[in-house]
């Protein structure tokens, strides 16, 4: 699909693929966003777009020797996971509930953390940086390692599906955790105290800033990258887990190789070149598409979900939607929605089906098939997966 172009005046223009007409709060926000000095070129939206917390979900910014910290969020790093393995859907016959059991066993989820840490969490190269974090952290590191490996909750789960050609995919959604959600509130907390001390005028408070060259910047960019780091590799040590299990009962624990490996974030701030020009790329629910970059879209708990290669679109500044977008919020999802409902949608697939998991019904998020058909400019479609196993946080 076209995207299509809003011109605000005083402001950059903002190139949207959403698949819906955007709401009057939703054009405010794109537009605060468009109309920041240090903005480039244009503010892309992708097909998902829904309201954030000063930024639209679903939305690419690129600037110029800035940076927004609450723009990338508090869930640094917050990404998916995917493998296609050499399995067929007959090898889990009769097998779903003891291999969901297993991984709910293995993997802690909502607040829980680890009991035990694993030699490859305590060896993890990234706890030397520990010291050099923000101070506000400093008390966290034995927590940090205890949830290095833990799913956390709301809208992260583990899924095991099927492709269209019946081949088992393993796949998960989960992010940095506690610690980046405290990196990102003490950071976001000292960009709002520095506009408010140098009385810089803003739309939103949430679109303060921090320019490049200042401790400041260099403080939030060095605590951003371990973060994002912390949630890829939080992402691999659980993946090896849920490959255990699923070995466990395919091959007697023999280690299967896997055919296809894909780890991406989806909220998270990288440098990067575009139009010739090397700009700092915020990706607010939205994944990096450049041209044969493997990505991941999932749908809800019940819908499909899309393994992607990238077409390099330049004016989306190579990126593309993150999901599906939530439809209605949690707290309208358990108004509307019983537990006979989530019962019907999510028919044939092993889940948990109690009141602790209605705010993520899938009637609660948009169709994920026609978010896809607002970016076949910007994606191809590489596998459809159907889940059969969904753990939630």
């Amino acid at each position: 699909m076209p995207y299509e172009q809003l011109d605000f005046s005083q402001a950059k223009p903002v190139l949207s693929w959403a698949n819906h007409p955007l709401s009057h709060d939703e054009t405010r926000m794109a537009k605060n966003v468009a109309s920041l000095p240090f903005v480039f070129k244009h503010v892309a939206l992708m097909p998902d777009v829904h309201l954030g917390k000063g930024a639209l979900v679903g939305s690419v910014i690129a600037t110029k020797e800035s940076i927004i910290p609450a723009a990338v969020g508090v869930d640094i790093g917050c990404g998916m996971a995917a493998v296609k393995t050499p399995f067929y859907a007959d090898q889990l016959d009769k097998k779903l509930k003891k291999i969901r059991q297993d991984i709910e066993a293995e993997i802690p989820v909502g607040f829980n953390q680890n009991k035990n840490i694993e030699k490859s969490v305590t060896n993890w190269q990234g706890w030397r940086a520990f010291k050099e974090l923000h101070k506000g952290v400093q008390h966290l590191d034995g927590k940090a390692m205890k949830q290095l490996g833990s799913l956390g909750g709301g809208n992260h789960f583990i899924e095991v599906c099927l492709d269209l050609h019946n081949q088992v995919w393993l796949m998960l959604h989960s992010g940095s955790r506690n610690i980046g959600n405290q990196l990102a509130q003490n950071h976001i907390k000292t960009a709002k105290n520095l506009a408010k001390l140098s009385e810089t005028k803003l739309p939103d408070p949430d679109l303060s800033y921090f320019v490049a060259g200042t401790a400041e910047f260099q403080s939030y960019w060095r605590d951003l990258q371990w973060a994002q780091n912390y949630a890829r590799f939080n992402r691999e040590v659980m993946m090896a887990r849920v490959k255990r299990v699923v070995e466990k009962y395919l091959t007697g624990g023999k280690p299967m190789k896997p055919l296809l490996e894909v780890n991406c974030h989806h909220n998270y701030a990288e440098k990067e070149t575009h139009f010739g020009e090397e700009v700092y790329v915020t990706r607010k629910g939205a994944v990096r598409a450049q041209e044969n970059d493997y990505g991941i879209i999932p749908g809800s708990m019940g819908a499909k979900s899309y393994i992607v290669k990238g077409k390099g679109y330049a004016h989306s500044y190579c990126s593309c939607s993150h999901g599906a977008g939530r439809l209605m919020s949690r707290s309208k999802a358990k108004k509307s929605y019983t537990i006979e409902d989530l019962i019907v949608q999510t028919e044939g697939i092993e889940c948990r089906k109690d009141r602790g998991v209605i705010d993520e019904i899938p009637g609660a998020y948009k169709p994920i098939e026609q978010v896809m058909k607002h970016q076949s400019d910007l994606v191809e479609i590489v596998a459809t997966l159907k889940q059969v196993i969904c753990v939630k946080g």
